[in-house]
């Protein structure tokens, strides 16, 4: 693939040059961006950033980020198991998803605010202005956690002109939506805005009879701006916003029922086809719940001083969410509750101060702030059917209930009892500042050079402790004799004796295999030789667990839920403090006044990331420290090495650390543009968060490194036909992952491998007709095709199992058309016309090795709007 690449890149080049060369003329159209935090034409801009404006949004009906990626192909959005839980990646690289510890690779700002956590939604903006996507690390300017690129959304300032729009929509899943906007300004010196809308829908997911279909839609929203400018040097833009959401979601599918599906059928249980998986029906015991309530304020002032302009923008952002599913996807009451809730409250503050200078040399610098506090809550509790569901897997129902007798609980009540329940408690207080600077000096007046540095700070402190009442996984299984082990005391015990508990415990069945102990068979018992055929029948049809030295084996991979440790502590204090120099350098080359080549050299920072989830587990580096304390609780095995230790995982994954070098070419003629990137990315580090079946194993891989080419290009053959390609071409590759996630928490070396989810060629074509009827009427028609070339979906099951897996092609066509007349507007839209169908994301079924479940695109969706512009 590496050498293909290369000569992909090298002959694009020369051909886009050559290409570019022979069409450039003049042209007035120019689109204005902010990727440098200063406005200047996309041509100009030295980053590699992506465009897509407030006429394509509304023309191909991109609500959220997730149909964003259907026009941007170097952008990957996936979709994850709530509304909001979605994983940004740019380029490859990319995480964020399913912990509150773990902030996005990928920065998202809305109106140059931080949103700490991954939300795709946008259609809560009454108007937007545009979108950029900034690919590769953008650290120096953006500061925190913007390692693998940038997403900037843009809404539209308040106007001075009265104006607006009422909109309502109607579509298939009885959907309906309804949008207003309004704008005005109140005096010579003031502006306002005001919109807000809905968005609800029926599930597209077949649920049981008496509980809802999933994958609804039910949102509201709201935001009001104030713009003043009491003189005209100084501007102040204030923005409030609303955005609540109530919904059932997310519907998941299984594309492989073996090893514990066979468990779960023995007890009457069903769940979704394997040999169906996109038959969109879902198997649960009750409805999801998946509310979110998020609001904030902001206020921008922007002062010309003459020499350089001052800018400062202050936020705080709330945003409290619930989520409770019945996660083990089966029609048994396993897991009657996984709940999550997480309450996270963020204020920013930046100011930056950038020249005017009309020399030669213009700069910026600037600072900015972070402040914020995330409280986390996971809770678990056990089903009804949970017990028995266990007892199949051990074997017989003798195993637990034989334990519960020798350790005094009461047999067969005691253990994954639905009385039982864990809740995990966490806090972070997370504190960051950042200073930086930019320079760019025109050498000629074609050449021009820019360097920036970024010194960032990142403090961040954690608590964290655990309430839990299964005893079951407190018991020591690995010690030999002991009061949590069968000894072989407790069996001699009970031979003969039908009152003992033991005895009772193991009933009729029990009773010939107790009788035949004799004392030579005890001691072939504990050096697990089993030369009695009748001893060796009753171990291996599971009327006791098997014991080997001493050791109850099969039954530990049972505890995957062991006794929280918690901190602070004597040996962890709960406490990270990261801080890194970024930098970046550039030269920019005007071949002439239509291209532009460029060549840069970047460095990117993310912060350590804390497992803010009940996966986790003190580092095994501390373990014997901790067992030297007396702190591990049982169940805690210290080995001389990872492999040989049991219970151990992480804490927090490190910082990761990008660098990028690039490439590229802008260019624009009379009848379109090309813009080109070749690049050479890695982040080392990279935090990878990935579910295993119990939990989430977050960890650093050595290192993640990508090469790739994008393309970005429109032509214009006539007047009212705009033609758009976008492809991007990938060598993705973890050059060392040697403590890589494995399913049931084991590790794996993934060195070598592919990342799971990357595609190598992901492309978008798309076409637009623009049309006029008379004086009064004008309309559209647009097409847009998405594709993605197969990739695997978890790197984790294929690497450690061979499973069979679903790999993901993406073969997705969006249209729509629109007439307006006098101010009324119709649109009819559809997307995913042809019903393509493909896994987002799949993973390890939650308490059933050997199941994988997986979670499905979007069927077809489509509908009509009518909205009047005043």
């Amino acid at each position: 693939m590496a050498r293909k690449l290369s000569i992909l890149m090298a002959t694009t080049a020369v051909a886009a040059i050559s290409f570019s060369s022979a069409l450039a003329q003049d042209v007035d159209d120019e689109i204005i961006v902010t990727a440098t935090k200063r406005q200047t034409t996309l041509q100009e801009t030295p980053v590699a950033v992506t465009v897509t404006d407030s006429v394509t949004i509304e023309n191909a009906r991109i609500l959220d980020l997730n149909d964003l990626q259907s026009v941007v192909p170097s952008l990957r959005v996936n979709q994850l198991q709530t509304s909001t839980n979605t994983n940004f990646i740019i380029r490859g690289f990319g995480n964020g998803a399913n912990n509150a510890g773990v902030e996005p690779s990928v920065g998202v700002f809305i109106d140059g605010v931080y949103r700490s956590r991954s939300a795709a939604r946008i259609g809560d903006l009454p108007k937007l202005e545009r979108i950029e996507v900034l690919r590769g690390p953008q650290s120096t300017l953006f500061g925190k956690n913007a390692s693998a690129g940038v997403i900037s959304i843009v809404s539209a300032k308040p106007s001075y002109e009265s104006e607006g729009y009422i909109e309502a929509g109607y579509g298939n899943y009885n959907n309906f939506t309804g949008k207003a906007y309004v704008t005005g300004g109140l005096g010579e010196n003031a502006a306002f805005s005001l919109g807000g809308g809905f968005n609800v829908r029926d599930g597209y997911a077949e649920a049981r009879d008496g509980l809802s279909d999933l994958n609804d839609r039910n949102r509201w929203n709201v935001q009001g701006q104030l713009l003043f400018e009491p003189t005209d040097k100084t501007t102040v833009r204030a923005i409030a916003d609303y955005s609540t959401l109530d919904e059932i979601c997310c519907a998941i599918t299984n594309f492989q029922n073996e090893g514990a599906i066979n468990a779960v059928r023995a007890l009457g249980g069903t769940t979704a086809d394997a040999d169906d998986p996109f038959a969109r029906e879902h198997f649960s015991n009750k409805d999801s719940v998946n509310e979110v309530d998020d609001w904030g304020v902001s206020v921008q002032i922007d002062h010309d001083l003459g020499f350089a302009d001052l800018t400062s923008i202050t936020a705080y952002r709330n945003n409290d969410t619930f989520f409770d599913s019945d996660s083990d996807f089966t029609t048994l009451e396993i897991l009657e509750t996984v709940a999550t809730s997480n309450d996270i409250g963020t204020f920013t503050q930046e100011l930056r101060l950038t020249s005017n200078s009309d020399g030669p040399l213009a700069w910026m610098i600037g600072g900015y702030l972070f402040d914020e506090n995330v409280k986390a809550v996971d809770t678990l509790n056990w089903g009804a059917d949970t017990r028995r569901y266990i007892d199949v897997l051990a074997g017989s129902p003798a195993v637990f209930q034989t334990i519960e007798a020798v350790n005094g609980f009461i047999p067969g009540s005691t253990f994954f009892g639905p009385q039982h329940s864990f809740v995990d408690n966490f806090e972070q207080d997370n504190t960051a500042y950042s200073v930086f600077g930019t320079v760019d000096f025109d050498v000629t007046e074609r050449l021009t050079l820019t360097g920036g540095l970024n010194y960032t700070q990142d403090d961040k402190t954690v608590s964290y402790f655990q309430d839990s009442t299964d005893p079951w996984f407190a018991l020591d299984l690995t010690t030999a004799p002991g009061p949590d082990l069968l000894a072989l005391g407790q069996i001699q015990a009970a031979v003969g004796d039908p009152t003992n508990p033991l005895f009772q415990a193991f009933g009729a069945a029990f009773a010939p295999f107790m009788l035949t102990l004799d004392p030579a068979t005890f001691g072939q018992l504990a050096t697990g030789t089993f030369p009695n055929p009748v001893v060796q029948g009753a171990f291996t049809n599971g009327f006791l667990p098997n014991v080997e030295n001493g050791v109850i084996a099969g039954l530990q991979a049972l505890q995957f839920n062991p006794p929280a440790l918690a901190f602070p502590n004597a040996i962890e204090d709960g406490k990270s403090s990261d801080d890194k120099l970024t930098w970046n350098l550039r030269a920019v080359y005007e071949v002439n006044d239509n291209i532009n080549v460029y060549a840069s050299a970047a460095t990117g920072f993310k912060s350590s990331s804390w497992n803010l989830s009940r996966g986790s587990r003190p580092f095994f580096a501390d373990g014997a420290a901790l067992a030297g304390a007396g702190l591990l609780p049982n169940n805690y095995v210290v080995g001389a090495t990872p492999a040989t230790s049991r219970n151990f995982g992480t804490r927090f994954a490190g910082p990761e650390e990008a660098t990028v070098y690039e490439i590229g070419l802008k260019a624009r003629f009379d009848k379109g543009a090309i813009n080109i990137a070749l690049f050479d990315q890695t982040i080392e580090g990279f935090q990878s968060n990935i579910f295993v079946g119990s939990g989430f194993s977050l960890a650093n891989a050595g290192e993640q490194s990508t090469q790739g080419i994008e393309v970005d290009a429109t032509f214009s053959p006539m007047e009212q036909l705009e033609l758009t390609f976008a492809g991007t071409f990938l060598d993705p590759i973890y050059d060392s992952f040697v403590n890589g996630p494995a399913p049931g928490g084991g590790i794996a070396d993934l060195s070598g491998q592919r990342p799971a989810g990357i595609p190598e060629t992901s492309l978008n074509i798309g076409a637009s007709y623009f049309y006029t009827l008379g004086d009064r009427a004008k309309g559209y028609i647009r097409g847009d095709w998405q594709y993605e070339s197969e990739v695997q979906s978890n790197e984790a099951i294929f690497a450690t199992t061979g499973a069979e897996q679903p790999f993901r092609t993406v073969n997705t066509f969006n249209a729509a058309a629109g007439l307006e007349i006098d101010g009324f507007a119709l649109q009819i839209w559809g997307r995913n016309i042809f019903n393509d169908e493909y896994v987002s994301t799949v993973f390890p079924g939650v308490l059933q090795a050997g199941v994988i479940n997986g979670y499905m695109n979007a069927p077809r969706t489509y509908g009509i709007n009518l909205r009047k512009n005043f």
